[in-house]
C-alpha cells in the first residue's frame, strides 16, 4: 500500500471492509485492538463499501488493501471488475509477528486457507489474478514491482521504491497497533530470516498454513 501511495496517479484505501467484518463476525470485535473505534468511525455496511469502491473516481488508479477474511459472505461479483492480487508471506515469518497483536491466532485469522478459497473462486469464475510473495518483493523490489505493474497494465514508477518515514493520512486508525515498522521505514528493507526461535505454541498453526502457502507460491510472479 505504501509503495502504491507514492504514485501521483493512485489513491490508496486501507482495509475499508474492516468495520463490516467486525460487526458481522461473532467474536472478532472482542479481540481485535481498537475494534470499537473502527466500528464507530467506518462504514459498517459491506454493500455500501463495495458501492463506494466501484463508483470512486478520485484518481485513475484506485488501490484497495483488503484482508481476505473481511469479505465474509459478501457477493464477490465485483471482483470481475477489479484487478485482483493476493499478497502472501511465508507463515514462518508471518505468524510470530501476527501473534504479537492477535493472541493465539487461528487459521481463519491469518488468511492462508481463505486465500486458497479465493484463488479457487477466481479460477472457477475465470477471473484473472496473480500472487505476490513478500519475500520476492524484499529481495528484488524493482523487478518484482515491474512484473506486478505489467500484470496490472500500468507503467512502473520508480517512486514506488521509497517513501518518507511517517504515517500516511490513509492509514486506518488501527495503525498504532500494526504499523510501527512501516512508519519507521523508507522503503523495502532487505529480507532477513527471523533470528528468534519460532514460538512453540504456533507450531500446529504453522503446519496448517504450510500447504496453503506452497500452493500460493505456484502462482506468484
Amino acid at each position: 500500500m505504501y509503495a502504491f501511495a507514492q504514485r501521483e496517479d493512485t489513491k490508496v484505501f486501507d482495509e475499508p471492509l474492516y468495520a463490516y467484518y467486525l460487526k458481522n463476525h461473532p467474536e472478532a470485535h472482542r479481540y481485535h485492538p481498537g475494534a470499537q473505534d473502527i466500528l464507530e468511525t467506518m462504514e459498517n455496511n459491506g454493500d455500501k463499501v463495495i458501492e463506494m469502491m466501484m463508483a470512486n473516481n478520485e484518481k485513475p488508479i484506485l488501490f484497495f488493501k483488503h484482508m481476505t477474511h473481511h469479505l465474509l459472505d459478501l457477493d464477490r461479483g465485483f471482483m470481475k471488475e477489479t484487478i485482483n492480487i493476493i499478497l502472501t508471506r511465508n507463515p514462518k515469518d508471518m505468524l510470530p509477528s501476527f501473534d504479537k497483536v492477535i493472541n493465539k491466532p487461528t487459521i481463519n485469522d491469518v488468511g492462508y486457507a481463505l486465500h486458497i478459497g479465493l484463488l479457487n473462486h477466481f479460477k472457477e469464475e475465470n477471473i484473472p489474478f496473480t500472487v505476490l510473495d513478500s519475500r520476492k518483493v524484499l529481495e528484488n523490489p524493482g523487478e518484482t514491482l515491474q512484473k506486478l505493474c505489467d500484470f496490472i497494465g500500468i507503467p512502473f514508477d520508480e517512486n514506488m521504491l521509497s517513501w518518507q518515514p511517517m504515517q500516511r493520512p490513509e492509514d486506518g486508525i488501527w495503525a498504532k497497533y500494526w504499523y510501527h515498522n512501516v512508519h519507521k521505514s523508507t522503503g523495502f528493507q532487505k529480507y532477513k530470516p527471523k533470528e528468534d526461535p519460532f514460538p512453540k505454541h504456533l507450531n500446529n498453526l504453522l503446519e496448517e498454513c504450510k500447504p496453503h502457502y506452497k500452493t500460493l507460491l505456484k502462482y506468484s510472479i
